[in-house]
């Protein structure tokens, strides 16, 4: 594959990248995020790059502080000399996706349902955290579509509200990969079987065939996930590489730094905690 044939407003490219720092679904546990900047910053070196996997919302209590602290680390890092702000890059992940969807759930033909679906897989906290409440969502989901425009429209003005959260959100990438083609990073997996560019929501919701790449998927050296749905833990194979240590899981919150050739030569893993 030509790495150049990528859409980049949907593919982030990592330049001249020497290692590229992954960091793990963060769930909206906002302080281990803090904890984890704060070691990562001391070991980001001049060359390196970094890339968020997603879940930046989910099932933690502070799904605003979380987007501040990507603000807050972003700016720090952009003062260090050589970095520029194409060289951090946010994936989409499961939790971003749906709160996309959430604002055009007017438009769903069965809007009680997916709004159901959508609070039992984690969106409630999102919801809580920008100011709306589950049972007037469920509520306002049976009054139809212009009821349920008015209140995405106020649920859109506080995330307005928020500096800087509008911006990060319009920056999340499908995938993001090294300039040479030598790595591919991903929220939850994809398809073996199909191109890259083909790989729709898989790249979210995962296709259960990530433990099936046993080689170079469209010639990446290396496929590197942020998200496993069975929490199965970190994992680093030859071709491809988990990063998720399951914080909100029980687990911990963890970055791992690879280089181009594929080898991981750094962990942080940072206990998870509001």
């Amino acid at each position: 594959m030509n790495p150049t044939s990528l859409n980049p407003d949907r593919f982030a490219q990592l330049a001249l990248a020497k290692r590229v720092w992954a960091v793990g679904a963060v769930n909206a546990h906002s302080g281990s995020l803090r904890a984890l900047h704060t070691e990562l910053s001391k070991r980001f070196v001049v060359g390196d790059r970094l890339v968020y996997l997603g879940n930046y919302y989910g099932i933690g209590a502070d799904a605003i502080g979380t987007v501040d602290e990507l603000l807050r680390f972003r700016s720090e890092l952009l003062c260090r000399s050589g970095l520029e702000p194409w060289d951090i890059a946010y994936l989409r992940g499961a939790q971003e996706e749906m709160w996309n969807k959430l604002f055009e759930i007017q438009f769903a033909p069965n809007p009680n349902e997916v709004l159901d679906w959508m609070l039992h897989q984690g969106l409630q906290s999102t919801l809580k955290a920008y100011g709306g409440d589950e049972q007037v969502a469920r509520s306002i989901v049976r009054d139809g579509a212009m009821a349920i425009t008015r209140w995405t429209n106020a649920i859109r003005n506080s995330v307005h509200s928020k500096e800087g959260h509008d911006e990060l959100l319009t920056t999340l990438r499908r995938a993001a990969y090294t300039s040479g083609g030598e790595l591919l990073f991903v929220h939850a997996g994809v398809d073996p079987a199909r191109p890259v560019t083909e790989q729709g929501d898989t790249f979210w919701w995962g296709s259960g065939h990530f433990s099936e790449i046993t080689n170079q998927y469209n010639g990446f050296r290396k496929v590197i996930r942020g998200y496993d749905r069975s929490h199965q833990g970190v994992v680093d194979g030859t071709f491809s590489a988990t990063v998720d240590g399951g914080c909100g899981f029980g687990g911990q919150l963890t970055a791992g730094c690879f280089t181009t050739n594929g080898n991981a030569v750094d962990w942080i893993a940072i206990p998870c905690v509001d």
